[in-house]
This record gives C-alpha cells, structure tokens and sequence, in this order.
C-alpha cells in the first residue's frame, strides 16, 4: 500500500496497483466560479502533483460538497469512463455522471464495491451544504478494504464517538484523518488531539494528517496542527505517516 499526501485532503492512495484519489483539489483558487475567475480562498502551496502527472485513476472518493473538497474544475478534469466515483448522498447532480464510468451515492451505513475496493459510508460530525441554502446534501466518512489491507478515510469533521462504531478485530492500516480549521470553527472541525483520539478508538496503526497547511481556513498558526499531531503520538511519533505536503508513506 502506498499514500502520497498532494495537499488539503487530497491523498493518492495505490492499493495492490489499484489507485483512489481522495477529496481532489487541484485549482489555485477555491469558490464561486464568476466566469471570469474564481472568487474564493488562494492556495498557500501548490499541489505536491499536477493533475498532468497523476496515474490512471480508477476511484475517486468525494466526502462532502464543500469547495475546498468538491473542487467542480478539477473533477471535470479528471472525467474518464474508466473511473469510477464514490460521493455522499444529494451531491451527484454537482458532477457530470456519464463522462465517468459510474458515479454512486453513499448515505451513511451504505456500501458498495469498485474494482478491488469495498467501500462504506459512515456518519461524521459536519455539515454538507455547498451554499447557505442547500443543507440537503449528505456528507461522510469512509472505510476502505482492499485485500488484507483496511483504510479510514475521516473526510472533515468535528469531534464525534462514531469512530469508536467502525473497531472491529481487524485494525485500520492507515486513518487519514483532518486536523486543521479548528480555531475558531471547533464544532465543526476536530482539532488534532481529537482526530488522533477518534482514530485510535476506530483501531488505526499509522495516521495521516490532512486539512491543513495548504489554505487559511482558521486562525490557528500554519504549523500548529502538526505540531499538535508530533505532541499527540507522545512516545509512538513512527505512527504519523506523513508531516508535509508531498510526502510518501509505504507498507
């Protein structure tokens, strides 16, 4: 198993030659498309991987219809039948399903199979609206089996117990989990000993970090998430796969 984080939430994962592209943001800005530009947050960084430079995708797994992990120009560019898409309940109409090679709904409890993968949808604590109004649209967390490998994907979410729901006698490989945006957006956003505590009762050896360094969403410093992380694994600090951008993890 292999995971590169490219930035924000945005990990290439690669499972057995089978590769999943989580929450893909590629654009330089986020937001409202006005034509003439986009109105919306600036990257602070530039992502670890050109969309140019990607291997073939076969599924991409979209948690929520937020724009800093829904990005339309960038999922419009990564359009091909043979990938597949995975994305929460009430947000397919945000897409182009046919240019893809199937694009499945999940509500939270539900699962299905892409390829080598098993996929299920599980709740998280957050919200799903793309704009004020259309508070309609789902929003999820995900668990990942492909052969004897097992991976949490955590999405965006606050502190929540529903981690604890998702422990079974089979540990999670790797927990990709969000640590950033937590300052002053606490009951929406986990902070980072949080997100390592959700992952440790969901039963996860190795924790990725994501949802920081990579757009000012909150106040907390730019370094302070990971920090948080390196202070929350104590004495294990060889269970953080991954510290910045464009690193690479292994199994």
């Amino acid at each position: 198993m292999y995971a590169a984080w490219v930035g924000h939430a945005t990990v290439l994962l690669k499972v057995d030659g089978a590769t999943i592209l989580t929450d893909p943001v590629f654009s330089r800005r986020i937001g409202i498309n006005l034509g003439i530009g986009t109105l919306g947050m600036k990257r602070l960084v530039a992502p670890a991987l050109a969309l140019r430079d990607l291997p073939k995708i076969d599924l991409i797994l979209l948690s929520h219809a937020h724009f800093d992990h829904f990005d339309r120009p960038s999922l419009r560019r990564l359009e091909n039948r043979g990938t597949h898409v995975i994305t929460a309940a009430r947000t397919a109409d945000l897409l182009r399903p046919r240019r893809y090679g199937s694009v499945t709904e999940l509500g939270w409890g539900a699962g299905t199979r892409v390829g080598p993968f098993t996929v299920r949808a599980f709740q998280v604590k957050h919200w799903g609206a793309r704009i004020r109004r259309d508070t309609w649209r789902g929003y999820n967390g995900y668990t990942i089996e492909a052969g004897r490998y097992r991976v949490l994907f955590g999405g965006d979410t606050a502190a929540t117990t529903t981690f604890r729901s998702l422990k079974t006698s089979r540990p999670f490989d790797l927990a990709i989990m969000p640590v950033g945006a937590y300052n002053p957006w606490i009951r929406n956003h986990c902070t980072p000993e949080q997100a390592w505590h959700m992952a440790g009762e969901a039963g996860s050896e190795f924790f990725l970090p994501i949802h920081h360094q990579t757009f000012a969403l909150s106040r907390e410093p730019y370094l302070e998430p990971i920090e948080r992380v390196q202070a929350a694994a104590g004495n294990h600090p060889d269970r953080v796969a991954l510290q910045r951008i464009g690193q690479e993890f292994r199994m």
